[in-house]
């Protein structure tokens, strides 16, 4: 009787599996820390660039809501899906031209202060000496910016706004003035009135103190920094009065023309469908004769083509029928 056969094969490849899994090699820690730091570089500039950037405040202009020393996180990712500032939103931007003045800041020592510039390129620092302000958007374009109602309030569009997040025992404004601001710009002021040069001290440049809407780098959306002061920057409730939008800028001429076009256009296409519109009478008209492939050169008189008193006769389309004389 012949001994059953067993295989020794499989064993020996199990082990040999092993031993291979044994021999792989454990990349040590160090060595991954150079990849790890540069990818993380990467991502902390992409996220600067596109999404969030940090900034450090160094004046009390928007006092109290924001302090000095505050971080506050701007939002860079809105702008690129069409994002434009409304009132109420605190948004940054860069010194229109004379705001700021000379700044002077004091350098670290050579070697830190590489070191610093390096983590603020890659948005790891937050800057604190880039000729950026912070400002409420007080008007957009065409609205009507003026200091006061006989309650001394700011108002847009000939309506008052209850501010009450104006720094303590500031009033709205101590300069009278009213502005209409151009298509595309901002009127901007601080929260901390008595201490903020914003859209009101330059009123004698250009555009009137105004800014451009494309130089808004982004909205300031949260103070992070302290954590004791850590909150968020809402729009407040007065700049959701919906009267604050009824004001309408005065139409253009291309508004005009196309107001004027409209009844023009509509009246043409009237025209066209009538002309369209088939005889209720089937009446014959020159052109082809129905079943002779010949051309008719005359009307019908007004009768139905497939009268019984008609009939097709030689080249002149159709005639009356014998019977059909009286």
């Amino acid at each position: 009787m012949a001994a059953p056969s067993v295989e020794v094969g499989a064993p020996k490849r199990r082990r040999r599996g092993r031993r291979s899994r044994r021999k792989e090699k454990v990349v040590p820690l160090w060595r991954e820390l150079p990849m790890l730091a540069v990818i993380a570089l990467a991502l902390a500039l992409l996220i600067k660039t596109f999404l969030v950037q940090a900034f450090y405040i160094p004046s009390g202009s928007m006092e109290h809501t924001i302090n000095v020393g505050d971080r506050v996180l701007v939002d860079k990712f809105s702008p690129w899906f069409g994002w434009t500032p409304e009132r109420g939103e605190v948004v940054v931007f860069p010194d229109p031209g004379g705001w700021l003045g000379d700044k002077k800041s004091d350098d670290p020592p050579p070697g830190l202060k590489q070191i610093k510039q390096g983590l603020v390129f890659v948005g790891m620092l937050p800057s604190d000496d880039e000729q950026d302000l912070i400002k409420r958007v007080i008007g957009v374009g065409g609205d009507t910016v003026a200091c006061c109602d006989p309650s001394g309030r700011i108002t847009v569009n000939g309506v008052p706004l209850d501010e009450p997040y104006l720094y303590r025992g500031n009033a709205p404004s101590e300069k009278r003035f009213s502005v209409t601001v151009p298509k595309g710009r901002l009127w901007v002021m601080g929260d901390h009135r008595g201490d903020s040069a914003d859209s009101r001290a330059h009123m004698d440049r250009p555009y009137q103190g105004t800014i451009p809407e494309s130089d808004v780098v982004g909205r300031a959306v949260v103070v992070a920094w302290p954590f004791g002061r850590a909150h968020r920057l809402p729009v407040p409730e007065t700049f959701g009065n919906k009267a604050l939008s009824v004001a309408i800028p005065p139409p253009t001429p291309v508004v005009m023309g196309m107001v004027g076009a409209v009844p023009l256009v509509l009246l043409r296409r009237r025209v066209r469908s009538r002309r369209r519109m088939p005889d209720p009478w089937g009446r014959h008209r020159p052109g082809n004769v129905r079943g002779t492939g010949r051309k008719s050169s005359r009307q019908s008189c007004g009768q139905p083509v497939d009268s019984p008193d008609r009939v097709p006769s030689g080249l002149h389309g159709y005639e009356e029928a014998p019977w059909g004389k009286s």
